[in-house]
């Protein structure tokens, strides 16, 4: 990967095909594929958006509906980015290629306060009741349920009563302190706790609040997902990972790319045009202006108000002169950080997994969460520094069967699993030996997984697709060196929506609130254009709404 530069790789990747060649033949309906009309270059359009994540597509269906013409361009066969879903193992099971869970985007007012209309798009979702599952060799277990404390509590009880105890006293004073305003924090007692607390590792502060191992691992493992190791100071809130799942981990039915097809329908409906396999490698300047972008097969698209990229930093900065982004953005990008490397090793099973309950009996859980000791944890810093893969017998791993909580993803019966994680992008060797090692780890971890299941063996496996961390980030660029928030959100490297290139606004993981699926940096980017444009957020979305 040394050997090219960011944008040979950029370019390299918009005209490969998906890292495994049958992603482009998924389950995303014909209208999501978009392209489905021929637009010549020459084409006016008010706005041109570099690339099809599902915020560039929040940010363009806020415009659209202002009435701008927008044209959306993306370098895959389907949108959607980290809000992806596909046919890649058999027939009927639709596994979620990045995110699956949509928690953060139901509470963006695009949802709550249904200024996109998208229900009437085909966005639905589901909230399962046993949000979050956590299995241990040893036969003890921690089960979170949704909205029920008690009954979570009461699955707490059985490795801790003191736990159990702490968990139901805690809960109270922490929702207390999150629903205070930040300028009354101050005044309050629980704010001493939770802001030392936050300020500690993950490990340190699970050592301080619970008794158990069994609660600090589960802290560490689901506190994981945002991919920085609970070893690292500033990770303390990993502790109430638990307490925070009880509100729910929503999942779209049909999978998490239905959100990018809704989207994509809206903009649609509101005459905007979206364009696949029209990947972004430059963009074009004149006069100092941004003016449109060049892709990766020659064609050119120019924009009479403005371009908006959702293009990783690391990237962005190669496609036009250095000199132009000023010295704040340069150094910024220069010295971006990213978050641990993700891998996603997707399988197709022939029945849903089950897990023992302490209580007695099974569960099946749409999520579960494994990390069998607190200071295994450090491991994960240990092997990034060193390139290697030491500490695999025991890493947080996260767990996703959609299908347990969905019957649309899978054939009657069966089910879809992937296994994901963090692990070093770059080995002993380069990162190009992903290729060699990946499916020995996959093998190592699912063997593992399997232990932890009730009923599932390797007979019931029928099918894999594996993505290691160098796949992650050739599937979509913008998941620099794997990482699939766009970098360490512990630290205020985020971009700002306006450039210091006239024509030019950014959105996307590297802006505003940075990764995961909340739309935040859409529809922040969508406000500070639709500003510029001379017109409100605000007015648009009450454009039709009766008084």
């Amino acid at each position: 990967m040394t050997s090219i530069t960011r944008r040979d790789f950029v370019k390299a990747a918009a005209l490969a095909p998906v890292a495994l060649t049958h992603l482009a033949g998924g389950t995303a309906h014909a209208d999501a594929q978009q392209g489905s009309r021929p637009v010549a270059p020459a084409e006016p359009f008010d706005y041109v958006f570099a690339g099809a994540g599902h915020n560039a597509l929040v940010c363009a269906a806020y415009v659209a509906k202002a009435g701008f013409k927008v044209l959306v361009l993306e370098g895959r066969a389907l949108i959607g980015g980290g809000a992806k879903t596909a046919e890649i193992l058999l027939p009927g099971f639709k596994q979620d290629l990045c995110s699956s869970n949509h928690g953060g985007f139901l509470n963006n007012p695009a949802m709550r306060n249904n200024e996109l209309p998208l229900r009437d798009y085909g966005y639905e979702w589901t909230d399962p009741e046993v949000v979050m599952h956590y299995p241990f060799l040893d036969g003890a277990s921690l089960t979170v349920f949704l909205k029920d404390p008690e009954r979570t509590a009461a699955t707490i009880e059985r490795v801790s009563k003191k736990d159990a105890a702490t968990f139901r006293r805690l809960l109270p004073l922490r929702a207390k302190y999150l629903a205070a305003a930040p300028a009354d924090r101050a005044k309050m007692r629980e704010a001493i706790l939770f802001e030392r607390l936050g300020s500690m590792s993950g490990y340190d502060a699970g050592r301080q609040v619970w008794e158990s191992p069994h609660m600090q691992a589960a802290g560490l493992a689901g506190g994981h997902f945002g991919a920085v190791p609970g070893s690292d100071p500033g990770s303390g809130t990993q502790a109430f990972a638990m307490m925070g799942q009880l509100d729910g981990r929503p999942m779209p039915k049909g999978g998490s790319g239905m959100l990018t097809i809704a989207l994509g329908r809206l903009i649609e409906a509101n005459h905007g045009v979206i364009l696949t396999n029209k990947g972004v490698t430059r963009l074009i300047v004149e006069s100092g202006k941004c003016v449109g972008v060049e892709c990766a097969d020659g064609s050119r698209y120019r924009a009479q108000k403005a371009v908006v990229s959702t293009i990783h930093v690391k990237h962005l900065i190669d496609m036009a002169p250095r000199e132009l982004w000023g010295d704040e953005f340069v150094d910024r990008t220069e010295l971006w950080v990213p978050e641990h490397s993700m891998f996603a090793f997707h399988f197709a099973l022939s029945e849903s997994p089950k897990y023992a309950m302490a209580s007695g009996g099974t569960t099946t859980s749409a999520e579960a969460a494994i990390l069998q000791r607190p200071e295994s944890i450090f491991g994960l810093n240990a092997d990034r520094a060193r390139g290697e893969l030491l500490a695999l017998d025991d890493i947080p791993l996260q767990i996703v069967t959609p299908s347990s909580a969905d019957p649309t993803r899978a054939p009657a019966g069966m089910a879809t699993l992937k296994i994901e994680g963090t692990l070093p992008y770059e080995l002993k060797g380069g990162a190009k030996q992903w290729d060699t090692v990946k499916e020995q780890v996959a093998d190592k971890l699912l063997t593992y997984y399997m232990k932890l299941t009730t009923n599932i063996t390797r007979e019931k496996v029928l099918a894999k697709a594996l993505f290691s961390p160098l796949d992650i980030e050739r599937m979509n660029p913008a998941m620099w060196r794997g990482s699939v928030h766009a970098g360490d959100r512990r630290f205020n490297q985020t971009m700002a929506y306006r450039t210091k290139i006239p024509g030019l606004y950014l959105t996307g993981g590297c802006t505003g609130s940075g990764g995961s699926v909340s739309g935040n940096p859409g529809r922040g980017a969508a406000a500070a254009i639709l500003e510029d444009a001379g017109t409100s957020l605000e007015v648009v979305v009450n454009k039709g709404r009766t008084a």
